[in-house]
């Protein structure tokens, strides 16, 4: 890990990113730890959202205290989807509704030059 003072950060901020990239740089304020820069080069947008929003955390600690069920059962339930829709049946999870005006819209977009 490496360590950097605030005063370093501000002359070799470049340098300290690129660094970041590789392992957690330490900035440090009169000797004590003031913040940690991790790199995020090669993520998207919508994942460095995610990893760092408060609510979604807290709604996967939430769900994570409830019951759920057994992997085998998970696993005949989805066996029984896929049969079905072999079968030529409905999958309940699979229904869309897009309507028509609205299919008609985005056609006519597509086709403007």
């Amino acid at each position: 890990m490496n360590t950097i003072t605030v005063r370093n950060l501000q002359q070799q901020g470049r340098q300290t990113v690129d660094a970041a990239q590789k392992e957690r740089v330490v900035i440090t304020r009169h000797g004590r730890p003031a913040a940690i820069v991790i790199g995020i080069e090669g993520y998207d947008w919508e994942d460095v959202f995610w990893a760092t929003s408060p609510s979604f955390w807290g709604t996967l600690r939430a769900r994570r205290k409830e019951a759920g069920i057994p992997l085998e059962e998970a696993r005949k339930r989805l066996e029984r989807r896929w049969s079905a829709r072999k079968r030529g049946g409905r999958n309940p999870a699979s229904r869309v509704f897009i309507s028509p005006s609205r299919d008609r819209a985005s056609r006519r977009r597509r086709d403007l030059p």
